[in-house]
């Protein structure tokens, strides 16, 4: 593989054209001055990148997909892991700075991981539950995955999903949370069923969930626009939708509140 020009070919590919003599002397204009002002910092502890590495790959990601993520070569991580044991040496006990922020940014997120690593099915779960709640009928669903009702319906009731359903269903949420279910040959009878079971179970349409949240264990539901509030509380009424555990205790909490407030009788 042939090196783009700049400080890394310079060194070691004895590149000397221009764009590689640039870089090098603006490294070394940026090293001297680091220098000078006490800042320089050729090298970082190499433990944090091999406890971050190996809690990747308990997540299930290969070290050739880490490296690929963080944009380094696989035998540097190889050798910070392991050292190199047909040298002998030992795992690197420090590393440049650069290559430490690469790696420690990359995360388990769900596309990085392999296709059959079993993860929560909470994400999962919610994004079917939601679609049910506009409508889509359950079946719809599982056709729309390839599944049986049967196997849609146990999918959504296990401990753990396998990654590429989860994919899958991400895609389909993505797909379906806006249409129409009707356009999609769903009778209006199926569609209000399907409404009429979510409702029943307190599910959540997609309007109520946020992108970054509603993977997030800790996360709740936002129906109201206010959730968390006494106005949630009693826009849960307006809307005749359940109240959520964040809106009954904010109402909770304001009662409890006013009723230190309020003056006692005297006996």
């Amino acid at each position: 593989m042939t090196r783009p020009h700049g400080y890394a070919r310079y060194r070691l590919d004895g590149c000397r054209c221009y764009t590689c003599g640039w870089a090098v002397a603006q490294y070394n204009d940026a090293r001297e001055h680091a220098m000078r002002r006490g800042t320089w910092q050729p090298y970082v502890d190499a433990e944090p990148v091999r406890v971050h590495v190996r809690n990747l790959q308990d997540c299930g990601m290969g070290l050739r997909t880490v490296a690929a993520r963080a944009g380094v070569d696989r035998q540097r991580l190889q050798a910070v892991l392991n050292g190199r044991p047909e040298r002998g040496t030992p795992p690197q006990q420090q590393v440049r700075p650069a290559l430490a922020a690469a790696v420690l940014a990359v995360e388990p997120a769900l596309d990085n991981l392999a296709p059959n690593t079993p993860i929560s099915p909470l994400g999962t779960r919610r994004r079917a539950h939601a679609l049910v709640a506009v409508g889509w009928p359950q079946h719809h669903l599982a056709v729309h995955l390839g599944m049986s009702p049967s196997n849609f319906g146990t999918m959504l009731k296990r401990e753990h999903v396998l990654v590429r359903r989860a994919l899958a269903v991400r895609a389909m949420y993505n797909a379906l949370w806006r249409a129409d279910p009707a356009e999609h040959g769903a009778s209006l009878g199926g569609m209000a069923r399907a409404r009429a079971y979510a409702a029943d179970r307190g599910w959540a349409p997609p309007g109520a969930w946020d992108d970054d949240t509603i993977d997030d264990p800790d996360a709740w539901p936002d129906w109201t626009g206010q959730c968390g509030t006494v106005e949630g509380f009693w826009a849960h009424r307006y809307i005749t939708a359940p109240a959520c555990q964040p809106c009954r205790d904010a109402f909770n909490a304001d009662g409890r509140k006013r009723s230190a407030q309020s003056p006692k009788k005297a006996g």
